[in-house]
């Protein structure tokens, strides 16, 4: 059966059927070996899309802008200095606005209720480029590249996600771990334990696919992990909480030994980046000078061979060209 997702918006994966996902998937293995062979695409040939980002953004930025870009629209990026969102008009007022001007929109911002209502209130296809409690284009990314990397089906892969289970990435993971009937462990301190009702639902769906969702406090769920996977220990905004968190989660770092505990030579590790894996920020030295080791992963394991992280920076951008691509066309 043919898949169409013209006009769908991308919110969460939780949308979407397998077999949907699947074809996302494949679009951006084949996007992605057009370019490496030098082919023009032209897939957003005269499209206007709209990039909102209230928060600040490095790869996915660069993997919107490139990734439209290199299809032919072209782009307006709106962000908190630069627009009256969210400050002078509603967000209805602001969408239906928008929706007249643009083909499509790109959002990175906090409330996953805003990527929600830009979706319902202006007309197009909306992509939720990151909100506080998910992060689907990274995930297609992130599945992209294991897909890349070894040879198992999805549905025999198993993904340990290490440190706060309650972050977006954590809670994404469990999404596209419940469609594709993939084995998942949130592994972390029962103090940072996921929200129920996401567990529940993301289980629901697991039920059908024949998934595995779990929240673990035992390091022994590594044992034959895939997939070794973190993110920063504090997000975006959330300094004031770094003290705790460092106590927290200091026992999750991941480390070489972290990943020897799985005992599988062909581990992958993965972060969604930015990581603090060495001193060479700012905010880790900032931090370390206060008495605080950020570094959710150690330099070694970040730079070692089964480090894939520089992988899925590349693949954002054909992961999100591909979700553009399906949304604004009908026949590829």
């Amino acid at each position: 059966m043919k898949v169409n997702l013209e006009g769908r918006s991308f919110l969460t994966l939780m949308d979407f059927a397998p077999r949907e996902i699947r074809y996302l998937l494949d679009l951006a293995k084949e996007l992605k070996a057009k370019r490496r062979k030098g082919l023009a695409g032209g897939l957003l040939k005269g499209r206007n899309i709209l990039l909102i980002f209230e928060k600040n953004s490095t790869r996915t930025r660069c993997a919107f802008e490139t990734g439209a870009a290199e299809e032919g629209a072209c782009v307006t990026v709106l962000d908190s200095a630069s627009s009256h969102f969210g400050k002078k008009e509603s967000l209805e007022d602001s969408a239906r606005v928008f929706g007249r001007f643009y083909d499509g929109i790109g959002y990175r911002g906090f409330q996953q209720s805003v990527v929600e209502g830009l979706a319902k209130y202006s007309g197009v296809p909306v992509w939720n480029g990151l909100t506080d409690v998910d992060h689907p284009t990274q995930i297609l990314a992130d599945l992209m590249t294991i897909e890349e990397h070894q040879p198992k089906p999805l549905s025999e892969v198993k993904v340990v996600f290490c440190g706060d289970t309650r972050n977006n990435m954590s809670y994404a993971w469990m999404y596209g771990c419940a469609k594709m009937g993939m084995k998942f462990a949130a592994y972390g301190p029962e103090a940072l334990e996921p929200d129920r009702a996401v567990l529940a639902g993301a289980n629901a769906v697991a039920d059908e696919s024949g998934a595995s969702i779990s929240f673990v406090s035992d390091e022994a769920c590594l044992e034959g992990a895939d997939v070794i996977y973190t993110d920063v220990w504090a997000s975006m905004g959330e300094d004031e909480r770094i003290p705790e968190r460092v106590k927290q989660l200091s026992p999750y770092k991941v480390t070489m030994e972290t990943l020897a505990k799985t005992k599988n030579p062909e581990v992958l590790f993965m972060h969604c980046l930015p990581a603090f894996h060495d001193f060479e920020t700012g905010a880790a030295k900032e931090q370390m000078a206060r008495g605080y080791d950020i570094r959710e992963v150690s330099d070694e394991v970040f730079r070692c061979e089964r480090s894939v992280v520089f992988d899925e920076a590349e693949n954002r951008m054909h992961s999100i060209k591909a979700v553009m691509a399906a949304t604004l066309r009908s026949a590829i």
